[in-house]
């Protein structure tokens, strides 16, 4: 890429969450030489992290879920919340089942293990910028088994619904709709299905688009349409909840 046409890019600008300041400032680096990405800053745990979100409005926060005084995941859902244009992408070291889960859960649109390579960090950061989910294998097996177990939940009727159900996720969406009670979902057609797994995959709009020889376009109108029939609020979301589709396999 020359000089002239790196300038006519948009850079995603990166805000790097991440407790340890050798790897904070390492990935930082890193992000930096891209022409496509500019970091923005750095916080050092969840409050600083909320707060310079807040403060920085980035495309993309890279977040560590480990941190002192508030943890990836209570930084996520506020950030999620405060600012619905900013995407979350957890790096971290932590893969245990329910910590993945509630990452998912409080709005997070990828998650990696510190030991991912470069090459699949910055093109994580270039996939959620473009509103794609990405999980690698092992952490989607994680969410897979994760959410079997708790998918019987969510038949539960309102009188078994607590706190901790997954179907009352406490997104501001399915408050609204359902004013404290579990919203129902509706069936998916057979199309919607199958867009449903390839958006499990990891599929772009553009690629499903390509394996469904539908327009792009109708493509978007069908995952907006998933979305609001399964009560989602991010595409991540929908990946988990495509295991309820097919947990009869």
């Amino acid at each position: 890429m020359t000089a002239a046409s790196a300038a006519e890019v948009r850079r995603i600008r990166v805000l790097v969450a991440d407790d340890q300041a050798l790897i904070r400032r390492g990935i930082s680096l890193m992000l930096s030489v891209e022409p496509d990405m500019e970091v923005v800053g750095q916080a050092s745990d969840g409050v600083e992290a909320v707060e310079m979100a807040q403060r920085l409005r980035p495309d993309v926060v890279l977040m560590d879920l480990h941190m002192p005084r508030k943890g990836g995941v209570a930084a996520t859902r506020e950030i999620r919340l405060a600012l619905p244009d900013t995407h979350v992408l957890v790096l971290t070291t932590l893969d245990s089942e329910q910590t993945v889960f509630d990452a998912v859960r409080a709005g997070a649109q990828a998650y990696l293990l510190k030991d991912a390579s470069e090459a699949d960090v910055l093109e994580t950061v270039r996939a959620v910028q473009r509103g794609e989910s990405r999980l690698t294998p092992q952490i989607a097996r994680k969410i897979m088994d994760q959410f079997r177990r708790l998918a019987p939940q969510f038949e539960a009727g309102p009188a078994e619904s607590g706190a901790d159900n997954p179907s009352k996720s406490g997104s501001a969406t399915a408050t609204s709709r359902g004013k404290g009670t579990a919203p129902a979902t509706e069936t998916l057609s057979d199309k919607e299905e199958r867009i449903l797994t390839l958006i499990a995959e990891g599929k772009s709009n553009r690629q499903i688009a390509t394996t469904v020889f539908l327009a792009e376009g109708t493509v978007k109108n069908y995952v907006s349409r998933i979305m609001e029939k399964l009560h989602a609020n991010t595409r991540t979301e929908l990946a988990v909840m495509s295991v309820r589709q097919r947990r009869g396999d």
